[in-house]
């Protein structure tokens, strides 16, 4: 009797178990069209966006490619993808053109207290509107968030007299202001978000050993806000090194010019456009924006990671 009833449960058992795996089986079916479906999408992602890098690079490949190239080349009806002869030439005439050690130089000094001007005072305006308490504070935020807004040609011409009326017109320490009046918003913006960041204990452990708001300041906050330092440097450096328009402006002296406005010089109403001189500048124009960049580039995305969210 006890064997007949186990063979009868056992039998009961048999079609559920089945099922259990024909449930089994359509789901590891199931989960694999899933996982198709999830793969068909990436792959589309991937092609776009390799096909976006594609059109963004090419400009810069096109540049490269025509700056060593002879002159017969770069006037060819049939555009060359590579240079057939390869040569410096270009190179040596954008080295040796009037004006490039001197605009040079000028570029390194405007960019260098640019971003320096720009540190410093972002830093201590972020700390002030992050890590104090005072009236008008938010009605400040506001004014610099609007002011990121407005368009910088917008700017350009009350700057341009305001300037012109203080004497500050036609020198290097002007430029430097307008220069910094642009970016130190998105300075302020970004080194806050770091300051917002810091978790209060730690300005209250640095209290309670004795330690004033300067040297919080200086040893507990700076280190703890490099990163986004270094982000709104290479945003100053950037934005300083590449303006044509502000630096052409408000230079009155040739002598004082930097080196955007030096690539226009391969451009003459006479001789026309030395097409590769001037891209064999753009090149060398090019290149220390790119150090600089690939320097600071894993303390950027530290920064950036880090500025994301609030510990």
């Amino acid at each position: 009797m006890s064997a007949l009833t186990d063979a009868g449960a056992g039998a009961i058992a048999e079609p559920g178990a089945r099922g259990a795996l024909a449930g089994a089986g359509r789901g590891i079916r199931g989960s694999r069209l899933t996982g198709r479906r999830r793969r068909r999408p990436r792959w589309a992602s991937n092609l776009i966006a390799a096909a976006f890098c594609l059109v963004w690079i090419f400009p810069v490949y096109w540049m490269v490619n025509t700056a060593f190239k002879p002159r017969e080349e770069i006037l060819t009806p049939t555009p060359l993808f590579w240079p057939t002869n390869p040569s410096f030439e270009n190179f040596v005439v954008a080295v040796t053109q009037t004006g490039f050690l001197t605009d040079l130089r000028n570029s390194l000094i405007v960019v260098t207290g640019t971003v320096l001007m720009s540190i410093v005072l972002g830093f201590f305006a972020a700390a002030a509107l992050s890590r104090f308490r005072f009236r008008g504070r938010r009605a400040i935020l506001v004014v610099i968030l609007a002011v990121q807004m407005l368009p910088g040609t917008a700017l350009l011409i009350p700057t341009f007299l305001m300037f012109n009326s203080i004497g500050l017109l036609g020198t290097f320490f002007g430029l430097m202001l307008a220069y910094v009046a642009a970016v130190l918003p998105f300075s302020i913006w970004v080194m806050r978000g770091f300051f917002i960041a810091i978790p209060d204990e730690i300005e209250e452990a640095a209290r309670m050993d004795g330690a004033g708001t300067w040297r919080i300041l200086v040893s507990v906050w700076f280190p703890l806000v490099g990163p986004g330092v270094i982000a709104t440097s290479i945003f100053a450096f950037i934005a300083a090194w590449n303006d044509y328009l502000v630096a052409y402006t408000f230079m009155k002296d040739q002598a004082m010019y930097t080196l955007p406005v030096w690539l226009a010089s391969f451009t003459t109403p006479t001789a026309g456009t030395d097409f590769g001189g001037q891209m064999a500048g753009s090149v060398l124009f090019s290149l220390p924006v790119i150090v600089f960049f690939l320097f600071i580039q894993r303390n950027l995305v530290a920064g950036m990671s880090a500025g994301a969210v609030k510990g």
